[in-house]
């Protein structure tokens, strides 16, 4: 991806962070990816409630939501973009770990060139050696430690595949490395549970509604490698590709199927025409 476009920090234009910040002594934050279409971002309803979650689950003084949108929004404005919103607990007022509760949250904003030819509209995946590590007080947070991501990725890049999925170190199922992972079986839409490990997606939140409303069965479950072998259809989601069909598994070949198609077709409206929720 290119150089941001253009930064804001703490609603300034400005592109320099103290050294003392948490986020880059700790990883010390949350961030959301926020895909903007024909002006407006997508979701932004939902990206913002999930940063609200996760500054309690963090502890975190919550940013003002109206400023938050008010800046996305403007942010938003013409071709489309991506726009990334960084959250931190502030410059340190303390050395160490602990924090002393009286720290200023520092807020950042990048909007990026939406970039769409990078993507194939199909992806041959395989599984990372990389595995994640299980900690439930961190499950489905979007936090800033995101160095097994980064690993991955490096894998990734060696062996020149689109994705790779990630198991956690008992072996579960988890996500991609920038992804959530669902799997077709017998008519079903199967998703692992977020509850030990991984980032619980907006899109893949999104997916799970429309898929009940369509009243297609679905199941958020304990998977492994198994459940890969025995699925007749695997996409991928995120926030900027939505819904991502799954051509390939390491050798063995995939075709999207029915489930796949119509949940795309369900889909559609929401990411050319973005709506709050």
């Amino acid at each position: 991806m290119s150089a941001p476009e253009r930064i804001l920090i703490d609603g300034e234009p400005q592109d320099r962070l103290s050294v003392l910040d948490r986020g880059l002594q700790f990883g010390d934050g949350l961030f959301e990816t926020i895909a903007c279409r024909n002006g407006r971002p997508r979701l932004l309803a939902l990206h913002l409630d999930r940063l609200a979650r996760g500054c309690d689950r963090l502890e975190i003084k919550r940013p003002d939501p109206l400023v938050l949108r008010n800046e996305i929004e403007a942010m938003a404005q013409g071709a489309d973009a991506i726009v990334k919103l960084i959250v931190t607990r502030g410059e340190a007022v303390a050395r160490g770990y602990a924090w002393a509760g009286n720290e200023r949250v520092t807020r950042i904003l990048m909007r990026f060139a939406w970039a769409s030819a990078e993507v194939k509209e199909s992806a041959h995946i395989g599984t990372a050696a990389v595995r994640l590590g299980e900690n439930p007080a961190l499950a489905g947070v979007k936090h800033l430690n995101r160095l097994e991501q980064v690993l991955a990725q490096g894998e990734l890049r060696r062996r020149g595949l689109d994705e790779l999925l990630m198991l956690s170190s008992s072996g579960r199922l988890v996500s991609g490395t920038m992804s959530n992972v669902f799997i077709v079986h017998d008519g079903k839409l199967l998703t692992p549970r977020i509850d030990r490990c991984g980032v619980a997606g907006i899109m893949r939140q999104v997916v799970l509604r429309e898929a009940r409303r369509a009243a297609i069965p679905v199941e958020e479950a304990q998977l492994g490698a198994r459940h890969l072998k025995q699925g007749q259809e695997i996409f991928l989601t995120n926030a900027r590709l939505g819904i991502w069909p799954v051509r390939a598994l390491g050798t063995r070949e995939l075709s999207p199927g029915p489930v796949t198609a119509r949940l795309q077709a369900l889909l559609q409206p929401l990411l050319e025409a973005p709506a709050d929720a």
